[in-house]
């Protein structure tokens, strides 16, 4: 009786060092597990629930089983006519063998070393052998946008509308793209893809953030705008040089007009000056012809004589009145 008491409780105490170090291990929703011995998989587990291994001598690696986000740094990248650009891709993945995952990688770092080399090759890949506009652009939806209402229109006076591009060449047309950014991507992804699963990782998309023109492109870009920019201000410098010719070509025609107007009327109001000055010297003559003949030479003099600077006689018919108001 004594023995079989001890027996029961040696196996109690051995239950109870067996609990403790921990014979059990939970997987919990959105989480896989590997299960390894002295190093070595000796099982994997994808399914939620309480788990057994052996104690002390088996480990538990738990990786997710959810979707992961892969963000790398930018790249300086030429593009098939050796235009640099800076790209910035982001993907999405997931763990879909932990075994191989955990013997290629091991750990998320690692996994972000690997993704690191396998996208950014493919990036610099796809870029590399495709155009500037194709990375850029995603459709050729800029060419069908109207700029015309980006140029001022101009009322003249006669109420017609112009229009200021309609004599300035701002408009652009940009080349058409064959495949664009969506394109480029999903051909990133279908490299990049294609060699991820050897480390248990899936991808499920590859997404171009960001790209942005390096320095000495943005100074290009910047320029060419300038210019464009210039042309529009010339086209308004060249219509308002227009503008002022035909305005003061106005002012010319209409200043003429006056002044001959003014002139007709001036010589009219002489010419009716005149007649009236003669009528009154005809009268005048009539009344007295000779107080007439001394006050006309009585005019002359006072208009002749502050011209003479000398006068060497005045024994003349022109200077009868000049001594005597007789004329004698």
């Amino acid at each position: 009786m004594k023995k079989t008491v001890t027996i029961v409780v040696v196996i109690a105490v051995v239950l109870i060092i067996f609990f403790v170090l921990g014979p059990f291990y939970v997987i919990e929703e959105g989480q896989q597990a590997v299960v390894t011995r002295f190093g070595k998989v000796v099982s994997t587990t994808t399914q939620a629930g309480l788990k057994f291994k052996m104690p002390l001598i088996d480990n538990v690696v738990k990786y997710s089983k959810r979707l992961l986000t892969w963000d790398g740094q930018a790249q300086r990248i030429p593009t098939q006519e050796k235009m640099f650009i800076w790209v910035d891709a982001t993907a999405r993945w997931r763990i879909e063998d932990p075994l191989k995952f955990y013997e290629a990688v091991t750990t998320l770092e690692g996994a972000f070393g690997r993704l690191d080399e396998v996208i950014d090759s493919s990036v610099r890949t796809v870029i590399a052998e495709n155009l500037l506009r194709e990375a850029v652009r995603n459709s050729n939806v800029i060419n069908t946008i109207d700029r015309q209402d980006q140029i001022e229109q101009v009322e003249t006076e006669e109420g017609d509308i112009e229009d200021i591009a309609s004599f300035t060449s701002v408009q652009e047309t940009y080349p058409a793209i064959t495949r664009g950014r969506s394109v480029l991507s999903n051909e990133m992804f279908q490299k990049a893809s294609a060699i991820t699963p050897q480390y248990g990782i899936k991808l499920e998309d590859i997404i171009i953030r960001q790209i942005r023109y390096s320095d000495d492109l943005t100074q290009s870009v910047y320029d060419r705008m300038i210019k464009q920019r210039n042309q529009i201000a010339e086209a308004y410098r060249s219509y308002g040089e227009g503008m002022k010719a035909e305005w003061v070509g106005r002012m010319s025609n209409e200043k003429q007009a006056v002044l001959s107007k003014a002139y007709e009327t001036a010589e009219e109001i002489k010419g009716r000056a005149d007649a009236e000055a003669t009528t009154i010297y005809a009268q005048a003559y009539e009344a007295d012809e000779e107080f007439f003949s001394f006050w006309r030479s009585i005019e002359s003099y006072r208009k002749t004589l502050p011209q003479f600077s000398k006068t060497l006689t005045t024994d003349l018919d022109y200077f009868k009145y000049l001594y005597s108001s007789k004329g004698n």
